[in-house]
């Protein structure tokens, strides 16, 4: 199973509209770019599941053709990637197999022929949160993530191979995190793919190849830096209380097995015992997955600040600049509720909470920067709270940034324990989560313990169960943006009854728990489909392009 970090679930930093189907769908396409020989000049994708439906409205097809051109999650000339492929001489079709065997909802076939003359076929899953995997290359079922530094080797089954491989890695001193063998026979075409800690050049890929029963090597870099771990700066330390600034890859390895929280019940016992809120825990929970990683510094604090400094700009732009959506269903709405918040019957916190967080989705649908928190599709509702906080209550930026990890640890345990997914467990996984990550920053910035923290974040879920995900024409425009101000409204109010000291039959595992069951019982229509709920509408379908099933 991955190791989720604090990064995974407040980010990545992208391009709306969509995590899954616009991040994730790029992250698939950069793995493949990586993959091939030379740049790619000609690419069919064929689309899955959910993707099929709505490709074109969650911009996966620009997010794909992006990818291949080698752009990151937070470029904006991803709107742009069509005319891009133009200029670079890439030419590209979609074809959309809805019905076809596929293991995951978002799941993508690309075959490229690169300038070389080389074919690559490869399949790709969006697994949510904007990561993805490579589950098959060539026709051999694989997995690469990504998400370290990796050596996808292409060889003839045979002994000795893997011996060879190892060895040029030990002599130009690459440690190795991960070893796996694929293949679909003995003695036949095999994919060996080793993940390292550190960086692994060219030079070691050439001393790799120079084996008779190796066809190809390629390297994947991850998006992380490496190398030794020196002491840490005190101001670098996440925690903020001199945790772990001594430590080493060995020593935070074995810690973070203490640290690696499976489920609230031991977040909240560590807590307790050690009396530190659970935004503390979490950060020392970082702080030991990166020094275990061979990551040199802990820039954690620096990472939130920056996602801060996102959403502050994503929750503003629209209303001074109102933007059209890129499907044109929203547009303009955070503007009105701007000017009439000291009207309204709400109050000044939660007006302002609902106006960003209508805002946000605007950015999101006009494929602005956003912070995925967890999702892209429910990227307003953990800025609206924060910002809307910190305007009517004064609360600093420091505390902003300490209410975000305490808001990553609940979204941690949601995805480790059920999905953030849309696709996969309806809208209740993305805004439902959303808001619990809220409640929860929001019971600690007004002086709640972890207990409470927690109980809010359960109150959230539960008021949101069962939610369904039905995207209007595919977009992620209506009813999404509503739902995001709703996700704000629904945090403060569980925060507040959690504050008021009023418990939970319930607690929040089991509220997780019963969330992902309800996820799963949902049929394939509730689940991002744009086939079920408001999307079957004749009003809906008045806005959609046509899915033949209409």
């Amino acid at each position: 199973m991955k190791i989720l970090g604090i990064r995974d679930v407040i980010g990545p930093i992208m391009v709306g509209p969509s995590s899954s189907h616009t991040a994730g769908a790029l992250r698939i396409a950069l793995m493949c770019r990586r993959l091939l020989a030379g740049e790619p000049r000609r690419a069919t994708f064929t689309l899955y599941g959910s993707f099929a439906h709505t490709y074109r409205g969650h911009g996966t097809d620009k997010a794909l053709v992006a990818g291949l051109l080698g752009m990151g999650t937070d470029d904006l000339r991803i709107r742009d990637s069509f005319e891009l492929a133009q200029d670079a001489g890439l030419t590209f079709e979609f074809v959309a197999a809805p019905e076809g065997a596929c293991e995951h909802p978002n799941t993508v076939d690309i075959d490229v022929v690169d300038e070389t003359g080389g074919a690559t076929s490869m399949r790709g899953e969006s697994i949510g949160g904007g990561a993805a995997v490579i589950s098959r290359i060539n026709g051999v079922d694989v997995r690469l993530t990504g998400e370290y530094h990796s050596i996808v080797v292409k060889q003839r089954d045979v002994k000795g191979v893997l011996a060879h491989i190892a060895t040029c890695l030990n002599i130009f001193d690459i440690n190795i995190a991960t070893t796996r063998l694929f293949r679909e026979r003995k003695g036949d075409i095999a994919y060996t793919i080793m993940q390292t800690d550190d960086e692994v050049d060219e030079a070691i890929a050439r001393a790799i190849a120079n084996n008779p029963a190796i066809y190809d090597v390629r390297i994947v870099k991850s998006d992380r830096a490496s190398g030794a771990v020196p002491p840490v700066p005190a101001d670098a330390v996440c925690a903020l209380d001199g945790f772990g600034a001594d430590l080493t890859p060995e020593t935070a390895a074995e810690l973070f097995e203490t640290l690696d929280f499976p489920d609230a019940k031991s977040l909240l016992a560590y807590c307790e015992r050690e009396r530190t809120g659970i935004g503390a825990a979490m950060c020392r929970r970082e702080r030991c997955m990166l020094a275990a990683e061979h990551i040199a510094v802990d820039d954690t604090r620096r990472y939130l600040a920056e996602a801060l400094d996102v959403m502050r700009e994503s929750a503003a732009r629209p209303l001074d600049e109102p933007h059209a959506s890129m499907g044109g269903l929203i547009g303009g709405e955070a503007a009105k509720l701007s000017a009439r918040e000291e009207e309204g019957p709400c109050g000044p916190l939660l007006a302002r909470a609902v106006t960003y967080a209508m805002a946000v989705l605007e950015t999101n649908a006009s494929m602005g920067r956003i912070v995925a928190a967890p999702t892209a599709g429910s990227s307003g509702v953990v800025p609206a709270l924060l910002l809307a906080c910190q305007d009517v209550h004064g609360f600093s930026d420091a505390e902003l940034i300490d209410a975000l990890a305490n808001a990553a640890a609940v979204g941690y345990l949601i995805t480790r324990n059920a999905t953030v997914s849309g696709a996969e467990g309806g809208c209740q996984a993305e805004v439902g989560a959303a808001s619990a990550m809220a409640a929860s920053a929001a019971c600690q910035l007004f002086g709640g313990n972890p207990r409470q923290c927690l109980n809010a974040a359960a109150n959230a879920i539960a008021g949101l169960l069962g939610l369904v995900c039905d995207p209007i024409a595919g977009l992620v425009e209506a009813p999404c943006q509503k739902r995001n101000a709703t996700g704000v409204a629904n945090a403060l109010v569980s925060a507040q009854i959690a504050l008021a000291g009023i418990g939970n039959l319930v607690d929040f595992d089991q509220t997780v728990e019963a969330m992902h069951h309800v996820g799963r019982s949902l049929p394939f229509e509730l689940r991002e489909s744009a086939l079920g709920g408001l999307a079957a509408t004749p009003a809906a379908c008045a806005f959609c392009q046509g899915c033949g099933q209409r």
